[in-house]
């Protein structure tokens, strides 16, 4: 139809983007995201979150179908409502995270481990600072958070900065996974080459959506990686330095619904907007 949205694929961030820091999503944010998926478009949300913490975003969201990209890019989504679980996996990357985290353990003994387990939650050394990570929680000594491949590690220091982790870490020299620091003193690991966009390629494959129909929203330095692949990269206005310099363009602050204006743009516009 004329200014449809079919053949784009919309990636959407979550924190920070879709959700405040208080985890509010405004009415103005839902009902965007909801114009653009009816008319035509393919909404993946591309989180760093657990598929657990995704879930309900996507129920608030009211996406039923399609994609969704999980932990950075480690896991990766179909919704279907055939399913008992109402998704099925159609992507997984595992690794072996042992060494890394050791050496990271040497340089934070009183740092907090976790890894993911799928859909259920998190496998931890010592409860997380409350509301962090969501699920099942299973205290276990260090060793045993890795008997197994792991699809994702998280590192936790409460008592460091976010710029004093940084630092630290990059001193650490952390080689053979992929990592990103958050907004504070956190780390996820995962299996080398593994980022929301290399999952994003994988979705856009399956959808046969060409590489300048895509758009990608996010304000974290996880997204980095997605604004760079997308057709269009846009960044939210809460977004640092860094991200901002990533994207082709910069919208609004997530608690002026940066997002909305993005993608009621794009409804107004249709696919010339990409």
């Amino acid at each position: 139809m004329s200014g449809g949205l079919e053949g784009v694929l919309v990636a959407l961030d979550v924190d920070g983007t879709v959700v405040d820091l208080d985890e509010a999503m405004s009415d103005r944010v839902r009902s965007a995201v909801r114009r653009v998926a009816e008319a035509g478009a393919h909404v993946v949300v591309a989180t760093g979150r657990s598929l657990h913490g995704t879930l309900p975003v996507l129920q608030r969201l009211g996406l039923h179908d399609g994609f969704a990209v999980c932990s950075n890019g480690a896991v990766t989504v179909q919704l279907d409502a055939t399913e008992p679980q109402g998704y099925r996996v159609v992507s997984l990357h595992t690794f072996d995270p042992s060494g890394v985290a050791e050496a990271l353990r040497e340089h934070l003994p009183a740092g907090l481990f976790a890894v993911e387990v799928l859909g259920r939650g998190f496998k931890l050394t010592a409860p997380f600072p409350d509301g962090e990570l969501t699920g099942e929680m299973e205290v276990v000594p260090f060793d045993d958070l890795f008997t197994e491949p792991v699809m994702r590690v998280v590192v936790r220091s409460p008592e460091h900065t976010s710029a004093e982790f940084s630092s630290l870490v990059e001193a650490v020299g952390l080689h053979g996974v992929a990592y990103s620091v958050g907004w504070t003193a956190w780390l996820d690991l995962a299996p080398d080459g593994v980022t929301k966009a290399s999952a994003l390629e994988e979705v856009r494959v399956r959808l046969d959506v060409e590489r300048a129909a895509t758009l990608a929203v996010g304000d974290g330095r996880n997204d980095v990686e997605m604004l760079r692949w997308a057709g269009r990269g846009i960044a939210m206005g809460n977004a640092p330095a860094e991200v901002q310099a990533a994207a082709d363009a910069v919208t609004g602050h997530v608690d002026d619904d940066g997002l909305a204006m993005v993608l009621e743009d794009l409804v107004t516009a249709g696919s010339s907007a990409v």
